[in-house]
């Protein structure tokens, strides 16, 4: 048996929060004398660790209250509680350091540049040097001829919004242009990342069917990974939170998406897209 003195001088805790605990019956002694001191044992020790943790997570002592006589006889419920806010404060820490990664970076700054007609004439000459020949024939086949291809794509160029959108992806004009002359087109290439997002999409519907929280946040990771690659990027954050506001806004998407991996497919990845960064759901 410890005496408040010692639990406060063990745990850091004032003798004064300790009564306090002891007052809103979140934590009672194991024992008071008959001279009023209070007593502590192993397991009411054990009990004050657990309530440290959670004020450790800034978690209220009402709930934390809530939390310890739900869970009185059960630890392990204890233990799936805090693991949880562990992950839930981890995934907001992952949105944090990659926001401030990208000021440091300078992408806070997206202010709009439109891409001229020789950036236009850049990608677009770059997007036919690498096409294979059965590409370049079903271009043709579609367009006419190569011009018109090349004025359908500058064409596309002329959207404002679009090229916004594509400006804050990649954080300014330079760096998307540069990530459309990076790409190698190459087919086995192609064909690799289309199988990796096949995985990927796999590992979601088996995360959503299991309930497995831990492997939805590993398959948004991977995603992460894949889309950086894929893009040619250096942080895939507003990509993929892009990503989820589609898919959980009734993507066009996802009656495709859901037929090939599962209903509830989309609005699942969008939600875990949004956990992973720790940002709330904008629907």
């Amino acid at each position: 048996m410890k005496t408040v003195k010692e639990v406060s001088e063990l745990t850091g805790i004032s003798i004064r929060t300790l009564r306090y605990y002891d007052e809103i019956d979140l934590l009672k002694p194991a024992k008071v004398t008959e001279a009023g001191y209070r007593l502590y044992d192993e397991k009411t020790l054990k009990k004050l660790r657990q309530i440290m943790f959670f004020r450790e997570l800034e978690v209220p002592l009402s709930e934390i209250k809530v939390i310890m006589k739900d869970s009185e006889s059960d630890n392990r419920k204890i233990l799936e509680t805090q693991k949880m806010m562990l992950e839930m404060k981890r995934n907001h820490l992952n949105g944090i350091i990659e926001l401030i990664s990208d000021v440091l970076k300078g992408e806070d700054k997206m202010s709009f540049e439109a891409f001229n007609d020789k950036d236009i004439q850049k990608i677009t000459q770059h997007s036919l040097e690498i096409m294979s020949e059965e590409d370049k024939k079903i271009i043709i086949q579609h367009y006419g001829d190569v011009e018109k291809f090349k004025e359908s794509v500058a064409e596309g160029f002329k959207n404002e919004r679009a090229c916004e959108h594509l400006i804050k992806i990649y954080g300014s004009k330079e760096k998307a242009v540069e990530a459309s002359l990076r790409s190698t087109g190459n087919r086995e290439e192609l064909t690799e990342q289309k199988n990796e997002m096949d995985f990927i999409y796999k590992q979601f519907a088996c995360a959503m069917e299991h309930g497995d929280e831990e492997m939805s946040m590993e398959a948004v990771k991977r995603l992460g990974e894949s889309c950086k690659k894929l893009f040619k990027m250096d942080n895939a954050r507003v990509l993929l939170l892009e990503m989820a506001k589609d898919y959980l806004n009734h993507s066009k998407l996802e009656e495709a998406t859901e037929k090939q991996y599962g209903k509830g497919i989309t609005k699942y990845i969008g939600s875990a897209i949004y956990r992973y960064y720790g940002v709330e759901s904008m629907t």
